[in-house]
């Protein structure tokens, strides 16, 4: 079986990441022990780096470099953002949990789109976020290898994306 549209992808990687300024630097690991997933052909992951995998079966390495304007584009600074705190409620209380500089919020914007914020600071004016991709400004390197791969489940297809072991997880 080959990685192509409609399977399920597993795949393990190192990440490698480069700022333009301080070369290549460690960002992250995905081990086979706890692949990554996803749904090939369904756009859950970088073109890029989808083109590298394709065609490829259990056991094959892929690497790639893809610049930043191929990946997550340019960090932006109109992505930050102030919001006020009254949209922070849970019960017409303050939600002090959430509230806490680094937190990653899962928003959505007005046309539904999903987005993740990072808390950036508290203060008078409001909750100061960052939509940008903690990847925004980056080139990438991957270099992994395909751990599995299998049919999609038809629930699957119809979401669009992979579902966790034992069904649907979102």
């Amino acid at each position: 079986m080959i990685a192509e549209n409609n399977k399920v992808v597993s795949v393990a990687y190192e990440l490698h990441v480069d700022d333009g300024e301080n070369g290549k630097e460690f960002r992250e690991k995905v081990t086979k022990d706890e692949p990554f997933p996803f749904l090939f052909g369904a756009n859950n992951i970088l073109p890029k780096l989808e083109e590298a995998i394709a065609g490829k079966s259990v056991g094959d390495p892929f690497e790639v470099f893809i610049d930043f304007e191929n990946g997550y584009g340019d960090y932006d600074e109109a992505r930050k953002v102030i919001i006020p705190k009254s949209n922070f409620k849970e019960q017409s209380k303050k939600n002090k949990d959430i509230l806490k500089i680094g937190n990653v919020i899962p928003m959505k914007d007005d046309k539904g789109n999903r987005l993740r914020g990072e808390i950036l600071k508290v203060d008078y004016k409001g909750v100061h976020m960052d939509f940008n991709s903690p990847l925004a400004g980056y080139d990438l390197y991957f270099k992994g290898e395909v751990v599995s791969i299998r049919e999609a489940e038809p629930e699957e297809l119809e979401h669009g994306h992979v579902h966790g072991p034992g069904g649907h997880q979102h």
